[in-house]
């Protein structure tokens, strides 16, 4: 059986057992999905025990749970993948969070200068990253992680990314980090202020209050040592900038995508705020709306910023909320808002026409990012076309009638 099949055997088993539940019917094939569930988990045994993980805590962190019919259906809803850009951006920057956001800057703002100088990583950015996972420490999830990591294994999710999340998070409990109790976080098993994955904590996770525990839960300068540290070695360069809007010269030749900042400038790229562009350092052009909307140069620590996620969307907005929460403007370009979005089988169909021209290697998930990207880039150039790599009606339009 392919995995595949095993995947979708497992979910229609949790589905039609949480449909069972609620209409209060008591049926064979809920005890089997239970039984086929209870041999998955103790199928990890021997793993755990290689990683150092007691019978009693395996047991412990076992105790009483099942799967979760509700989250493999999240993993089709993520946002940031799903939703227009500037709708993203537009409900990340609320007005709401940005007041809040201030007054955590101002009650925190020794910790986040302390921060800023051990790691070099500015202080907004790292606002931007706990204002986006849970704005700013008041919602860190609510889900225990060992069921929402078991859920995940159990159906094939991502292959053994999720399998070796859950062991890791056996292991977090079997060093006392955290009480079983309190190990609470999202549907995919982000846990804390910043929504670390168990092998995040175990990699990037510091003791931020230098009280002797890493507590990304409970502690705010733990959580945000930790995220700085995370970014700092997923290649955060201090000095440099994550980028910033700019305004493109009349004539532009689109088919500039990286170069030095100061070659950006010769050829008379402007930053909307009136500040210079920096001399040193490379910088991708970024239009996250097409050649129609905003223009952004973006730099290597905005590839940082994706490290934590690899959605251009939440990238924009950790490093958009970062700079309003210092006193930036709001983004001056005008989005494409006319344009209807393509939906996700023609976000699917599209990937799929360029692989067919041999131009994308990736997924058909219709989630677009930088290959997606890329790939219409190249095909963009190929029909003479502005190659500013957005996908929109019109590209798909073009993609149809190649040959």
């Amino acid at each position: 059986m392919s995995q595949l099949i095993r995947w979708a055997c497992r979910f229609c088993g949790i589905a039609f057992l949480a449909l069972s539940l609620s209409a209060g019917a008591a049926v064979p094939s809920a005890r089997a999905q239970d039984a086929d569930f209870q041999q998955f988990v103790q199928g990890l045994w021997p793993a755990a025990k290689a990683r150092g993980v007691s019978r009693a805590t395996f047991d412990d962190a076992f105790r009483g749970v099942t799967p979760d019919a509700r989250i493999i259906a999240l993993t089709r809803k993520q946002s940031e993948f799903v939703r227009p850009i500037w709708d993203y951006i537009n409900g990340a920057i609320s007005a709401d969070r940005l007041e809040r956001g201030r007054k955590m800057a101002s009650e925190w703002s020794q910790t986040l200068a302390a921060v800023e100088r051990t790691y070099g990583v500015p202080k907004e950015v790292v606002l931007g990253v706990w204002g986006m996972e849970t704005n700013f420490g008041s919602f860190t999830g609510s889900i225990y992680v060992v069921r929402a990591l078991s859920t995940l294994a159990f159906t094939g999710y991502r292959g053994e990314f999720f399998k070796d999340e859950l062991l890791t998070a056996l292991q977090i409990l079997q060093d006392d980090h955290i009480d079983r109790n309190k190990m609470l976080g999202s549907w995919a098993g982000a846990m804390g202020q910043t929504q670390f994955m168990p092998s995040s904590f175990m990699k990037f996770a510091v003791d931020g209050n230098r009280d002797g525990v890493r507590d990304i839960w409970g502690s705010v300068p733990d959580a945000l040592a930790s995220t700085a540290n995370y970014l700092r070695k997923n290649g955060w360069k201090p000095g440099l900038p994550w980028g910033f809007e700019v305004k493109l010269p009349q004539g532009f030749d689109y088919r500039h995508v990286r170069q030095g900042l100061s070659a950006w400038a010769a050829m008379g790229v402007r930053r909307i705020d009136g500040k210079a562009i920096p001399r040193a350092g490379d910088a991708s052009l970024f239009l996250p709306g097409g050649a129609r909307g905003p223009a952004f140069l973006v730099t290597d620590n905005y590839d940082a910023i994706k490290s934590y996620n690899a959605s251009d969307a939440y990238a924009m907005g950790v490093a958009h909320l970062g700079d309003r929460l210092s006193g930036g403007p709001a983004i001056a370009g005008a989005w494409p808002r006319d344009e209807p979005a393509l939906s996700k089988e023609q976000r699917e169909e599209l990937q799929k026409r360029l692989a067919v021209l041999g131009l994308y290697s990736g997924d058909a998930d219709g989630k677009l990012g930088s290959k997606t990207r890329d790939a219409l880039r190249n095909f963009q150039m190929r029909r003479g076309l502005i190659p500013d790599g957005y996908a929109d009606v019109a590209a798909l339009r073009e993609l149809r009638a190649a040959r």
